[in-house]
């Protein structure tokens, strides 16, 4: 594996950090340290960083923006990736091209900007265009697959192709990009032509519900558990009398019992628990077998 000296050598113009807490970057606010915390401002670095640590059998991870994701303690080997430097959006007809690094709330309002309509479901989705496409999100029935276009990706080896929206294999909150480990680098999303200020108050009007029913206010991964065929895993939790439950520093949303928030200093190892124990009840309560949407990551601290 590469050490500091190396890295530093061997990779001058990219930023990296080292031994760095990924508490700090998390939606959640957990995560013990990253090796190698490095933050490419284009694909160029990103695709030499991806050659290098193939050629030094150094591990590497992208992580988008942290946003879904849990970290435990004892933090990731390695490189981790993070493309919040790759951000650029630009309007082109009724294209809207982002690279993945961007922030999705963002890329929706150079939509708007341009009164183009068809995006206005994600206006709330506080993740980046990446992590998006890569694990097709969605809200208020719409989804990525619905606007994508095409999406230039890298693979492991550090190859760089675009893939179009026909064989994304998008499916509920997966896609080609989950399966095969693709790297997303930017996405193309065909809009149509609206008018500015009916999509101006269909935006308002979703980020309105989202702020009536979101724990906002405190740190968190998002919806923790995918849909169930033929229910929602929020209601369920509910109905199990888990609304509130607290482990440790995390607790099931008092607002929204589908979301876990941080209240007090919790840690990864709570957050499992927490998931653990309602993936549980639930069964027990009505035989639903719930199904983590959140990813899961990193190392045991071995003092835990």
């Amino acid at each position: 594996m590469l050490t500091k000296n190396e890295i530093l050598e061997k990779l001058p113009e990219l930023v990296v950090k080292f031994d760095e807490p990924l508490s700090n970057y998390t939606y959640t606010k957990v995560g013990g340290p990253a090796d190698f915390l490095a933050f490419p401002t284009d694909k160029y670095q990103l695709q030499t960083l991806v050659k290098l640590a193939n050629e030094t059998q150094t591990p590497f991870l992208v992580l988008g923006n942290a946003s879904n994701l849990i970290v435990r303690n004892g933090g990731i080997r390695g490189f981790v990736i993070l493309l919040e430097k790759m951000n650029t959006i630009r309007a082109n007809g009724y294209v809207i091209e982002a690279q993945a690094g961007a922030s999705l709330i963002d890329t929706t309002q150079v939509a708007l900007d341009n009164s183009l309509t068809g995006f206005e479901f994600a206006c709330g989705i506080p993740g980046s265009v990446g992590g998006a496409v890569f694990m097709n999100a969605g809200a208020y029935g719409g989804e990525i697959a619905t606007v994508l276009s095409s999406v230039q990706v890298m693979d492991q080896s550090g190859d760089i192709f675009v893939i179009s929206a026909e064989d994304m294999q998008f499916g509920y909150r997966k896609s080609i990009l989950k399966s095969k480990h693709y790297i997303a680098l930017s996405a193309k999303f065909s809009l149509s032509s609206g008018d500015y200020e009916v999509i101006k108050a269909e935006m308002a009007r979703l980020t309105h519900l989202r702020e009536l029913k979101q724990p906002l206010k405190f740190p968190s991964c998002g919806s923790v558990f995918k849909r169930p065929v033929g229910y929602f895993a929020g209601q369920l939790i509910q109905d199990a009398g888990l609304q509130g439950h607290q482990i440790g520093g995390v607790q099931v949303s008092k607002k929204h019992a589908g979301f876990m928030v941080n209240v007090d200093n919790g840690t990864a190892k709570d957050y499992e628990a927490l998931i653990a124990y309602v993936i549980a009840q639930v069964k027990a309560s009505s035989g639903v077998t719930l199904e983590p949407e959140v990813r899961i990551l990193g190392e045991e601290k071995i003092d835990d």
